[in-house]
């Protein structure tokens, strides 16, 4: 099995992954490297097994499994043109090839691939119990304005930060902002809408971003460091301050 990862020049907020398989993975990277319709990948990843025991039925359930889980994640696009169908196996084997995609999912982010990683899921919260941190579930945070009148919710789950469905932003046009271009990629996507205001826009899905400053820079339409625009949604605390104390640091300490 192998992975062939870049950006989606198409949709900058995803990456682009090709999935595949073969007896000579080198052969075939050889040829995806001189096929025009591939040549936004930049790094590849090759997965085999220890004793060598996979067959070609194992191999194309995996392959089968690995575009769903890709799919499913929405974290990259999938640039198969052909969906494989998926190999009828024992039900013995099926138990082992999970297991081995299992595997697989704990180690591609280690090493640099969240492809299959699924995104933090949640919803607004409204009242002060459901405020109330839980283990694993990340830390809920609030984004808001009073002179822009925008509000904007959210979850911190091991670095990113997922924008709830309902949260809005700005349309204010500032001079700078280099998150711009996946602003306009939300839109174009209908992710990000403008709303019956034409001061706000909405967000009408929840969206991840890999930091608190890309999700800030979004809402507010201008660069900004999200560390000390977001507040966690129960005490109003900035997040700096909470990543902070959480290292032993005095507020304001580097």
């Amino acid at each position: 099995m192998y992975f062939l990862v870049g950006d989606d020049p198409d949709q900058p907020s995803k990456s682009r992954v090709y999935i595949g398989e073969g007896d000579s993975v080198v052969d075939r990277i050889k040829s995806h490297a001189k096929d025009g319709q591939k040549d936004f990948w930049t790094r590849a990843c090759l997965v085999t097994s220890k004793d060598t025991n996979l067959t070609k039925a194992h191999v194309r359930y995996l392959e089968n499994r690995f575009v769903e889980l890709t799919k499913s994640a929405d974290r990259a696009n999938v640039a198969n043109g052909n969906e494989p169908a998926r190999k009828s196996l024992p039900e013995s084997d099926i138990a082992d090839m999970e297991f081995f995609i299992a595997q697989v999912q704990v180690i591609l982010p280690v090493v640099g691939f969240d492809f299959l990683r699924p995104k933090a899921s949640a919803k607004i919260v409204t009242t002060a119990e459901e405020l109330a941190p839980v283990p694993g579930t990340g830390l809920h945070l609030v984004m808001t304005s009073g002179k822009y009148g925008y509000e904007a919710r959210a979850v911190e789950i091991d670095g990113e930060i997922t924008v709830l469905t309902g949260s809005r932003g700005t349309t204010e046009n500032f001079t700078t902002n280099i998150y711009g271009a996946l602003r306009q990629q939300l839109i174009d996507d209908g992710r990000l809408a403008s709303t019956e205001d034409p001061n706000f826009v909405e967000f009408l899905e929840d969206v991840t971003f890999a930091s608190p400053s890309a999700a800030a820079a979004v809402i507010k339409n201008r660069n900004t460091n999200g560390r000390t625009s977001w507040r966690l949604a129960e005490t109003g605390q900035t997040l700096k301050d909470w990543q902070d104390s959480q290292l032993g640091l005095p507020n304001g300490e580097n």
